[in-house]
């Protein structure tokens, strides 16, 4: 993808995410990994550090040197879409207590991602 259809479906979902409820936890957690990740690849591929064909997916399936490279680009973002995506085994695909308040850091998370991404744009 582009950077402007990464930014276009980041759009879509934090649209979607703005429907969600309290009850919705699991979806606020999903929906902001998701926007999370086309903020992200927005904004490497305006920094060169990828290339439209090489999306970044899971932060979790990059190599050890991968992950490294894209810190370098931008350490914050990434570390940020990685604990956006450490939560979701317990709230999302699990029932952890607490899953409302790992909501409420995935949302932080991502307004965090966000920001960076648009920054100087």
């Amino acid at each position: 993808m582009n950077i402007e259809q990464h930014i276009a479906a980041a759009g879509r979902i934090e649209h979607s995410l703005r429907k969600c409820g309290a009850q919705d936890a699991e979806m606020q957690i999903e929906g902001a990994m998701l926007a999370g990740t086309h903020w992200l690849n927005a904004a490497l591929h305006r920094m060169g550090a990828t290339q439209p064909e090489s999306d970044v997916f899971h932060t979790y399936l990059l190599t050890v040197n991968a992950y490294r490279k894209l810190c370098v680009a931008n350490e914050e973002m990434v570390r940020a879409l990685s604990e956006i995506e450490d939560l979701r085994p317990a709230f999302v695909r699990g029932n952890m207590p607490g899953a409302q308040a790992a909501a409420d850091r995935a949302r932080e998370l991502l307004s965090a991602i966000r920001l960076k991404a648009t920054a100087g744009s």
